[in-house]
């Protein structure tokens, strides 16, 4: 998709967004079941079923796809197309790859030790890019991808979250 094609498309959108503010907002939603017998959950993806389980740090047997690994899997998706998006919309060539890595202390999720924090404590985002592209257009195209990243600015700002039992 050229930059073009990728306007014709967004244009219509954003146009009824100006007009509508309320047509913008979308719920997306997720559901998964409980394990009978396993310690684990499964979740429909859309494509397919993940069966999550314990991480081996925390007494899995690291069979079943890992909770941590798939909120890293969905940032680098998500930053991955905002990237390509974005770089179709500026008409930079760019391609390449997008990893993420985070830190966790199991003894905040085992209950070891109460100061330790539950959840990562630092995610590092990288690209390694290939590019005819300036360094003022990769700064700009990296600025841009993390401005509209939707997984990148919910984990920087996060929303307000609740839990409730039916």
């Amino acid at each position: 998709m050229d930059s073009t094609a990728l306007r014709a498309v967004q244009q219509p959108l954003k146009d009824a967004y100006r007009s509508d503010p309320r047509e913008a907002v979308v719920t997306l939603r997720a559901h998964g079941e409980l394990g009978d017998e396993e310690i684990s959950c499964s979740v429909a993806t859309g494509k397919a079923l993940a069966v999550a389980g314990l991480h081996p740090a925390s007494g899995g047997d690291g069979s079943s796809a890992l909770s941590g690994d798939m909120l890293l899997q969905a940032l680098v998706a998500c930053a991955g197309v905002t990237m390509r998006a974005v770089a179709t919309s500026l008409g930079i060539d760019v391609s390449g790859s997008v990893h993420a890595e985070g830190e966790l202390d199991f003894r905040g999720t085992l209950s070891v030790d109460r100061e330790a924090a539950v959840g990562f404590r630092a995610i590092r985002l990288r690209f390694e890019l290939a590019s005819d592209a300036s360094d003022e257009q990769l700064a700009t195209l990296l600025r841009l991808t993390e401005r509209y990243c939707v997984a990148f600015q919910t984990l920087a700002s996060p929303p307000n979250l609740s839990v409730s039992v039916e």
